[in-house]
C-alpha cells in the first residue's frame, strides 16, 4: 500500500463521514438555535424544551434520509471492498 493510495481512503473516508453526519447536524443545529431563540423571549429555561424538539428533529431527518445515507455507505464499502487487492500485498 502506498503511501499516496492510504491518502486517498483516508480522504474518501471523511469525506463519507462528514457527508453522512452533515443532515442531522444541521437539522439539530437549526433546531437548538429556535429553541434557544424562543427561551430567550419567552425566559422559559426548561432543560427539557431545548433536548426533546432536537431528539424528535433529528430521529425524522434520519428517517428521512436513511435511505440515502445507506446507499452512501454501502457505495463507500464496496469501493473498499472492490480495491481490496490494492491494499494487501
Amino acid at each position: 500500500m502506498t503511501q499516496e493510495l492510504l491518502m486517498q481512503v483516508a480522504q474518501s473516508s471523511v469525506y463519507t463521514i462528514l457527508l453522512l453526519a452533515a443532515p442531522a447536524l444541521g437539522v439539530a443545529l437549526l433546531v437548538g438555535l429556535l429553541v434557544s431563540v424562543f427561551q430567550a423571549t419567552t425566559q422559559i429555561q426548561e432543560q427539557t424544551l431545548a433536548f426533546i424538539p432536537k431528539i424528535l428533529a433529528v430521529f425524522i431527518t434520519l428517517l428521512a434520509v436513511g435511505p440515502w445515507m445507506l446507499r452512501v455507505m454501502l457505495d463507500f464499502t464496496t469501493g473498499i471492498f472492490g480495491n481490496l487487492h490494492r491494499f494487501v500485498g
